[in-house]
């Protein structure tokens, strides 16, 4: 989940290099570091904690190459001795990802006298390559001898101070992109951290490594072999990555979701009917076919793939799984016929989520299916299908705008499937009214956030809650409870209500709130009936709902009247109130919103 950029050219690098870190900080903030090459020698620079604690320590430098890095530990606990990059000899090396055999290569150069100074996976490769210097002629094979050696994931960028004027970077199963500039060439986990130089891209394919020079790229692929990538104009911009009037991206983002929501369904709706389509040409009879769906993703994006379960059963009437990623390839996972494949991703370089689809079994599966936010990420080449969300750039680590646009794509989605199976009572014309109906009614939620910051009060000293939902308010609630552990560092759980008291009920006294979100739907009394069980036990009650509370827990219940919203689309209107209490408990509270602690945005370690 680390950060990395490179950059070489006719001009000083250092300022390139530490913009690009701040532009990935998002991806993990324990520890940054810089190298540079300056007349021969490699001058090295980290610091322990943020991207600001490194620069703290730099001073002017005049260097025209060098490599740089922010980290999200995995191997070794947060430390300088632990940041990138790291150095052996003549060689430093900055590296995203996990190297999977380094026990093995560690112990073989260990034998060979090599010290280890640090926890790391990434310092194998640093000796690895002094290693392999001593049998292998010239910077281009000392690279390529490295890279044969290496087994797992990983994003390099590598300094030879006996090579000046080259800088190579490789990728396999971690995301790099190469920035083109005129007379100079950038390299970084991905294009955010390179808007500010340039706006021309080359998206490197799984397996390629690429040697730069100021005035040249060469790019090979896994055999080695001299290969073409086309050049891409950037696809968001700078100013899209910036705060502008906003304390915290968070909050910038909560904001944006009615336009991202909007540009979502833009082009997908025409008068009363889902455009057909919208999948490519084999689309629509792919949907025609699907007898069964089965979606895989991670944390968030699998909140969305629950609610999308009950969009496809209810809609469609065929059998929808839902299945966590990080778990998919270690179990024998039962695809029905004709199964419609689909993940979920917000980067779409998320490892396993890649992991999975890399390992499915395909004789039942009819088609594989992308949903994501990155148009040049590895999920989007290495899916058969592709539904894009219009997310825009999304800074924050605690996802908001992602996930609604995800749930707008996935309800989108349903109503196609119905469409195209031609499913008896499905209302075409009345389900595209309600989604055009999305936006407005989030803006309409989004002025409900002085009440909301002021129910926040009530969590400022909690060290634990209880979120509740039905059907699909279930997984709402859960994308609920994940928010306020995230940002505010607060014990949260999310239960069906119904099962309260199966056990949850247990933990209800009046020092516990518990937060319902509660559409009216069909469930609405037997919500009642779960709020009087907390109200019978002393809980704390905060309910977000498009009905008035009646009865006698009326006057125990804060409530957060929301506008009132078809059932269909509840799970996104929701969604808003839940991520702006979250939000607002956080700033109370102190933490750090946009970069909570431990946590990085793109996951792209198993």
């Amino acid at each position: 989940m680390c950060g990395i950029v490179a950059a070489i050219a006719e001009r000083p690098v250092q300022s390139i290099l530490l913009e690009g870190l701040k532009r990935l900080e998002y991806r993990g903030y324990d520890s940054a570091g810089i190298a540079t090459l300056v007349n021969g020698q490699i001058e090295r620079t980290r610091a322990q904690g943020k991207v600001a604690e490194l620069e703290a320590l730099l001073s002017d430098s005049r260097a025209s190459q060098g490599i740089a890095h922010t980290r999200w530990a995995t191997h070794g606990v947060p430390s300088v001795r632990n940041a990138h990059p790291h150095q052996s000899g003549r060689f430093a090396v900055v590296h995203n990802g996990i190297i999977e055999n380094y026990e093995l290569i560690k112990s073989e150069l260990s034998g060979s006298g090599y010290i280890f100074e640090s926890d790391t996976d990434t310092e194998t490769v640093a000796h690895l390559l002094h290693y392999l210097s001593q049998t292998h002629q010239g910077f281009d094979a000392i690279v390529a001898a490295t890279i044969q050696r290496l087994e797992g994931a990983f994003a390099l960028a590598i300094l030879d101070a006996e090579t000046p004027g080259v800088l190579w970077v490789a990728r396999q199963g971690s995301p790099l992109v190469i920035g083109v500039g005129h007379g100079e060439y950038f390299a970084g986990s991905d294009q955010l951290a390179l808007l500010h130089v340039t706006d021309r891209f080359i998206f490197l394919d799984e397996g390629d490594s690429a040697k730069l020079t100021s005035d040249a790229l060469e790019i090979f692929d896994d055999h080695n072999e001299l290969v073409s990538r086309p050049i891409a104009e950037a696809t968001t911009s700078s100013e899209q990555s910036a705060k502008g009037e906003y304390r915290h991206f968070m909050a910038k983002e909560i904001h944006e979701q009615p336009h991202s929501v909007s540009t979502t369904l833009q082009g997908r709706l025409g008068k009363g009917q889902i455009l057909t389509g919208i999948l490519g040409p084999d689309g629509d009879q792919l949907l025609r076919d699907a007898g069964a769906v089965q979606i895989v993703a991670c944390g968030t994006s699998y909140h969305a793939g629950l609610v999308a379960k009950y969009w496809i059963e209810g809609l469609v009437g065929i059998p929808c799984q839902v299945e966590i990623a990080s778990e998919y390839r270690y179990r024998k996972v039962v695809t029905l016929p004709n199964t419609l494949w689909i993940a979920i991703s917000q980067s779409g370089e998320t490892a396993d989520v890649l992991s999975a689809l890399r390992h499915i079994d395909r004789t039942n599966v009819l088609a594989t299916l992308a949903i994501c936010n990155v148009a040049t990420s590895s999920l989007i080449r290495e899916t058969d299908l592709t539904l894009l969300t219009e997310a825009g750039p999304e800074i924050g680590v605690a996802s908001t705008k992602a996930f609604t646009t995800q749930l707008t794509v996935l309800l989108l989605l349903s109503g196609l499937m119905a469409k195209n199976q031609s499913v008896q009572g499905f209302a075409e014309a009345t389900f595209v009214k309600t989604l055009q109906q999305l936006p407005s009614l989030l803006e309409e939620v989004l002025l409900l956030e002085p009440q909301i910051k002021n129910i926040s009060e009530q969590f400022i000293d909690k060290q634990h809650t209880l979120f509740l939902g039905r059907a699909t308010m279930n997984p709402i609630a859960m994308e609920g409870a994940l928010k306020l552990k995230e940002l505010s560092y607060i014990h949260a759980e999310a239960y069906p209500a119904g099962e309260l008291k199966h056990g949850p009920l247990a933990l209800v006294d009046d020092t516990m709130p518990v937060v319902a979100v509660a559409p009216n739907d069909e469930l609405v009394e037997k919500l009642r009936s779960n709020l009087s069980e907390v109200k019978a036990r002393g809980g704390q009650m905060i309910v977000f709902t498009d009905f008035a509370i009646a009865g006698e827990i009326s006057e125990e219940v804060t409530q957060c009247a929301i506008p009132v919203t078809d059932p269909l689309i509840a799970p996104i209107v929701f969604t808003i109130p839940l991520q702006l209490l979250s939000y607002h408990v956080a700033v109370l509270r102190g933490t750090d919103i946009d970069q909570p602690r431990n946590l990085a945005k793109s996951v792209t370690v198993e």
